[in-house]
């Protein structure tokens, strides 16, 4: 049995005269991804990215879940090659597709002639096709109206191709078509979680985390550069950013007002991230906030935060409530790392009663007592950089 993996695209078939630009990011990407698993052949046609292995591939089961992380691709089949004659289709049906419907009580075929010099129309293919596939399984019957599965058959220039039961793919824009973000990644559950959404949307990500020693170990950071690891699966050729963070958080602990400390470490950390933002020639910056969380996440604070530099900030999950972040998490793969017990920066001399309606000149009274630029410099004068 010869096999070929189909790939629909997604959003980028709307892109008018910039389509053949998002084709040839995703067929690049895609190629990049599948050398670990051998030679393929990868090309596209008609909205639909054909996959084709060139040597025996240990894993397809494999190859294909790899596939479906790829962001702009919404549908995926594995498909069987038949020759482009009702005979080979046929029997390539009965023998390598019916087994697959074992499990379903109906089922109808589907059929697309899109070489109009094959000899039979496309209810003829499907009446043929689906014949075979009832000798095969005795237990089938057609549906036409609603089947448990479809069978398609698609005779096409180089030749036919039959698949039955898609996988949902990570759907989206290629990665890193839409620009790129520097995303401030913490241990926790929700900036992972706002990495992959905003990733989906073509934003190439450029991950940093605060690291905090002695009061964070290396067991958190360790935390982080597996997360961060996890992250590439979706957004390939990551390399983490860790910024030591102490120094500033110490200056904050001991010259400014406690209740206000969250909000001006976070103030700081928005600063980092743009010096970081400039130096990556990155586009915006991208946080896991969602709105009330927590004291650093009310409206106000929010507002705040975002007047410290002139950057755009994206936060997809700013509408989200945590099961619906939790949902995200466990789905890309996430969860059980972000919920391991080691504390990040940011619980690190917390606040009794942080306040959460601050005002800004509050805010900068505050920080008049600090000498910003040098801390800010020397913050990112010693980023470490970590491959992934």
């Amino acid at each position: 049995m010869k096999e070929i993996i189909l790939a629909k695209c997604g959003e980028i078939v709307l892109k008018g005269l910039n389509r053949r630009h998002f084709e040839s990011m995703l067929l690049r990407q895609t190629r990049g991804a599948l050398k670990r698993y051998g030679e393929f052949d990868v090309t596209t046609k008609q909205s639909t990215v054909y996959i084709e292995p060139l040597e025996e591939v240990a894993d397809m089961d494999e190859v294909v879940d790899k596939i479906s992380r790829i962001f702009g691709f919404v549908k995926i089949s594995r498909a069987v090659v038949a020759d482009k004659n009702i005979e080979d289709m046929k029997a390539q049906a009965a023998a390598h597709i019916a087994p697959r419907l074992a499990g379903y009580k109906t089922f109808k075929v589907e059929s697309k002639r899109s070489d109009k010099r094959f000899p039979m129309t496309s209810l003829e293919i499907s009446r043929e096709v689906g014949g075979a596939i009832l000798s095969a399984c005795p237990h089938l019957r057609v549906d036409v109206h609603n089947p448990d599965i479809i069978v398609h058959a698609e005779v096409r220039e180089a030749a036919a191709y039959i698949h039955a039961g898609q996988i949902d793919a990570a759907g989206g824009m290629p990665y890193g078509s839409a620009g790129k973000g520097v995303l401030l990644l913490s241990g926790g559950i929700d900036s992972p979680v706002a990495a992959h959404m905003i990733a989906k949307r073509g934003v190439q990500i450029v991950p940093l985390h605060f690291f905090s020693p002695p009061y964070t170990g290396e067991r958190a950071k360790m935390k982080v550069i597996k997360l961060a690891q996890i992250l590439t699966d979706f957004c390939p050729g990551m390399r983490l950013r860790v910024v030591h963070f102490t120094e500033i958080q110490k200056a904050i602990l001991e010259n400014c007002r406690e209740e206000l400390f969250t909000v001006i470490m976070r103030r700081f950390m928005m600063r980092v991230a743009y010096a970081v933002m400039k130096s990556t020639k990155a586009e915006c910056l991208i946080t896991g906030e969602s709105l009330g969380q927590v004291a650093s996440q009310t409206l106000q604070a929010i507002g705040i935060t975002d007047a410290t530099v002139p950057a755009v900030t994206l936060r997809p999950c700013i509408g989200m409530d945590k099961d619906e972040i939790v949902k995200i998490s466990r789905k890309i793969g996430t969860f059980e790392t972000s919920i391991e017990p080691y504390e990040d920066c940011c619980t690190v001399f917390t606040p009794k009663h942080p306040k959460t309606r601050p005002f800004i000149d509050e805010i900068e009274r505050e920080e008049a007592k600090l000498d910003i630029d040098v801390l800010v410099q020397r913050a990112t004068e010693n980023i470490e950089i970590i491959d992934l």
